[in-house]
């Protein structure tokens, strides 16, 4: 139920992959997109007592360029409610886009866990999202927004592959 996905370090590209955990479940410091993918949160046998979270990103200072971007994704679940993060560290950083929320989405879809104070360094964003559990609102008052070239800075492959790396995978095995 907990710590499904360890996206620790490095840089990642998941499409049209299917994650399912209770809490924490996608986890760590990488820097990663997941574009068109299910990510479906149950609690199993602890749920309904337990509320969960999906995310818990760990980017450690301002200057790194870490963070988990959710686009084109579908989040929804069964059982108790969810956040959609909470930060790990004073600098996480989670982006929405373009996503479906279903209403196992809870109302302030957030938390800073211990960085109360901090809230300013923390970077949790919802853009363009649908669905019952994308009522931005009830957030918390910290959420960022972001728009035009903020966003699509992140949004954009490049964000991960600077480098050209994923245009040099095979296409066929």
């Amino acid at each position: 139920v907990q710590d499904t996905l360890n996206d620790d370090s490095g840089r990642h590209y998941y499409h049209n992959c299917y994650i399912q955990g209770g809490a924490d479940f996608i986890y760590g410091n990488g820097q990663s997109i997941f574009e068109a993918c299910t990510i479906f949160f149950s609690m199993g046998k602890y749920g309904p007592k337990f509320d969960g979270v999906i995310t818990a990103q760990e980017r450690e200072s301002p200057n790194e360029t870490t963070g988990f971007v959710f686009k084109n994704c579908n989040i929804s679940g069964t059982g108790s409610k969810t956040r959609l993060g909470r930060a790990l560290t004073a600098y996480a950083r989670v982006i929405i886009a373009d996503s479906y929320l279903s209403d196992v989405v809870r109302p302030e879809g957030w938390n800073q866990r211990s960085y109360v104070g901090q809230e300013a360094n923390i970077t949790f964003v919802e853009e363009g999202c649908r669905g019952p559990g994308a009522n931005k609102s009830k957030r918390v008052p910290w959420m960022k927004n972001l728009s035009g070239p903020q966003l699509d800075q992140f949004l954009n492959i490049s964000y991960i592959d600077e480098e050209g790396w994923i245009a040099k995978l095979p296409t066929t095995i």
